[in-house]
């Protein structure tokens, strides 16, 4: 069992019992209790639970802060609470996470957790679990087929925020996102204005922010007047994809470097950027003196052998303003709809410097 298997259901038994016991959960799970312990260790440290001696509870979120904004609670005097649905709680959201559980707390709001394990099946389960539980509202990251990325529409009788989510037909539903193309354009600008000549993408094809990744690569070539050639685009595939044809790609993109085609790339994600990093320097191309690289998302680029310049989205600032939409709309349910997008930021490091 992978560490993110053993995460989810450490964390659906928190859920379900309150509480668990690390003696226990390793017995369940047939691991040793120091794996467990880690394992809550690494959950404590994205607020995902508490610790506790001998185990792990479920964080408090009704702490109240000197001077929070507290919405009026609902019929029957009870406190709200609201309900966060994510593909995952590793790899981008666990700064989403925490920072909805903070902005949660800091409004008087109770947060609960469901993590769809990018299943839709599982999502609208949870979903009805949460609508069953008695939640007030809702803020989601639908992890459908593109076309049934807005889906609550239809299902929910609750206030919702999307979160990191473009529905592809306008529901006007409220939403926050990262303004992903931003990202791109200024990544591309930061190796064009590099004097970096052939600038390639490397583009994980199953990620939800492709297309904009695309068209935020494409404007900030169009914007250094830069050709824009699909020759050096290379769409890969994930990692659980179809092995072969990933091979393929990575080594298309790696022939394109030592060939002289590419001088430098966006790669999207970090860890596929990593992945490129080891092939290259294993050929004897050094970086950035013979490839400069940038990196999509921040989550582990600083942590490569060659530190990689990365584009970091705002994933912190994304969680807290998605409660605050909800938090405004449980408060004033007339008022005008609001979508948020939010600027990310460009960290540059040794791989483009």
């Amino acid at each position: 069992m992978h560490a993110e298997e053993r995460h989810q259901e450490i964390l659906h038994r928190v859920r379900e019992r309150g509480s668990i016991r690390v003696t226990d959960v390793a017995a369940e799970l047939n691991v040793s209790p120091i794996t467990v312990r880690r394992d809550v260790e690494s959950l404590a440290e994205r607020g995902l639970v508490t610790r506790v001696h001998g185990g792990a509870v479920l964080p408090e979120d009704r702490t109240e802060q000197p001077g929070a904004v507290r919405p009026a609670p609902r019929g029957g005097g009870r406190d709200f609470v609201v309900g966060l649905i994510v593909p995952a709680a590793d790899y981008y959201y666990p700064e989403v996470i925490k920072g909805a559980r903070e902005a949660a707390a800091e409004h008087g709001l109770r947060l609960v957790l469901g993590i769809s394990q990018y299943s839709p099946e599982e999502e609208r389960a949870q979903v009805r679990q949460m609508l069953a539980d008695g939640i007030d509202g809702l803020l989601i990251t639908p992890c459908g087929p593109p076309g049934d990325r807005d889906w609550p529409a239809a299902e929910l009788d609750v206030p919702y925020v999307l979160v990191e989510r473009r529905p592809d037909h306008d529901t006007g539903a409220e939403r926050v996102v990262t303004d992903h193309a931003h990202g791109a354009r200024i990544a591309v600008r930061h190796l064009c204005d590099a004097d970096r000549m052939q600038v390639g993408l490397l583009l994980r094809e199953d990620s939800p922010h492709s297309a904009l990744v695309l068209e935020g690569y494409r404007a900030g070539l169009a914007e250094a007047e830069f050709p824009a050639d699909d020759r050096a685009l290379f769409r890969l595939p994930p990692p659980g994809g179809d092995a072969a044809e990933r091979e393929r790609v990575l080594t298309r993109f790696t022939d394109a470097v030592a060939g002289g085609r590419l001088d430098a790339a966006l790669v999207h994600n970090d860890h596929d950027a990593i992945v490129v990093l080891q092939r290259l320097r294993s050929r004897g191309i050094q970086v950035p003196e013979d490839m400069a690289i940038v990196a999509y998302d921040d989550e582990v680029a600083a942590l490569a052998d060659v530190p990689l310049t990365a584009v970091a989205p705002p994933k912190h600032a994304v969680g807290a303003a998605a409660v605050e939409l909800l938090a405004q709309r449980l408060a004033d349910p007339a008022r005008p709809r609001h979508r948020v997008e939010i600027i990310p930021e460009l960290h540059v490091r040794a791989s483009s410097t």
